[in-house]
């Protein structure tokens, strides 16, 4: 009863601005699945990503023998709501948790869970998935009597990912790679020899160490920072052949279509020998520009999505996600959806008391790339 008024609430709210051929769903909560439901909303809005998983599902759906996994699961939850007649109401993601649950024993309990693990897992997890299928329909005799010319034929990532050049490049690139992975340059400078040494290494998200009363733009510009090296933290130069002073730091060489930014607000405080949330006010940008990136400098980014957690503590407590789609804000409290103003948003940056009533933080934030700015 209550979730269909909720639903004609949204809708009478939205009225003729309701998005064409868009759906608004809850998703119900199987006791503490809130973890699962909050990120679920997020992906079902990350446009580029739910297109191409709607496509993957198209495209294997009358594959009759398919075995089951999260990545099937997946797609079949969000066909579901992509294909709901009604535009609002609640739908259950049961077959999807049973499958986490399968899947990975951290996730069995019904202890409170934590949102970043679960969309590190679920990503990972996808990818492995769309490998597995990849190397599986190269190896099949069909693949491999055909010519080199059928790298415009259908791929297990998707007909709009072909191999590059004909070719299977290594390491293997998924639309999942295509929304999300970025790459990090990890720069060393002996400070006796000058050489610099630089790793990349790709990431999926970025955790950021926060501190009270700042910014995403400072977190970032701390995260970027130059450290030196020395006494017993000395490096190893190749050049030198020995240990050196040298200084380290972290820039984002090229940065992803949608940047997602996990702020750490659980510490481990070693006087109280436990986790700690940190309730940190922390202001997030509705637009942000990365500074200094190697590839594309000044990339700017529009936040539309962010995972909140409400409660004290890292052990109890619940998730929300706030979505905005199609220029509204919408506030995703498990089978409850509302429309919410943009200008609510400042509630969720934090508090700058360590002891105040508002419990509700941003904990995982996501911006979409808008390109170049001019």
């Amino acid at each position: 009863m209550v979730m269909g008024a909720t639903g004609s609430k949204l809708e009478k709210a939205l009225g003729e601005q309701f998005p064409e051929g868009e759906r608004y769903f809850g998703l119900e909560n199987f006791g503490n699945t809130c973890y699962c439901n909050s990120v679920l909303q997020v992906l079902y809005f990350c446009i580029p990503f739910r297109e191409q998983l709607l496509d993957y599902y198209e495209n294997n759906k009358n594959v009759g023998d398919a075995e089951e996994n999260l990545l099937t699961c997946l797609a079949d939850l969000f066909s579901q709501i992509s294909s709901q007649k009604k535009k609002t109401g609640v739908i259950s993601p049961r077959r999807f948790v049973q499958r986490v649950k399968k899947q990975n024993e951290l996730f069995r309990s019904y202890m409170h869970q934590d949102a970043h693990e679960f969309l590190n897992f679920l990503l990972n997890e996808l990818v492995d998935t769309l490998e597995r299928e990849s190397n599986a329909a190269n190896s099949s005799p069909e693949a491999s009597s055909s010519s080199s010319s059928s790298s415009s034929e259908k791929v297990a990532n998707g007909p709009s990912n072909p191999p590059v050049n004909g070719l299977r490049k290594d390491p293997f690139v998924t639309w999942v790679h295509d929304s999300f992975q970025g790459i990090l340059t990890n720069e060393t400078r002996c400070l006796r020899c000058e050489t610099v040494t630089a790793r990349d290494e790709t990431f999926f998200d970025l955790s950021l160490d926060i501190e009270q009363n700042s910014s995403i733009t400072s977190c970032l510009k701390n995260f970027s920072s130059t450290e030196t090296l020395n006494a017993e933290d000395k490096f190893f130069c190749d050049k030198c052949c020995s240990l050196q002073e040298a200084q380290k730091r972290m820039k984002i060489k090229k940065p992803p279509s949608i940047l997602v930014i996990h702020l750490k607000r659980f510490k481990y405080i070693e006087h109280l020998g436990r986790n700690k949330k940190l309730s940190y006010r922390v202001v997030f940008p509705m637009e942000l520009k990365l500074m200094n990136t190697v590839e594309d400098p000044d990339t700017e980014y529009s936040l539309f999505a962010v995972v909140v957690h409400i409660g004290t503590g890292p052990n109890h407590g619940h998730y929300v996600s706030l979505v905005k789609s199609h220029n509204h804000w919408l506030y995703f409290d498990d089978e409850t959806v509302e429309m919410i103003d943009e200008l609510t948003m400042h509630k969720y940056f934090g508090s700058s008391q360590e002891y105040a009533s508002n419990t509700e933080h941003g904990y995982i934030l996501f911006y979409e790339s808008l390109g170049k700015s001019s």
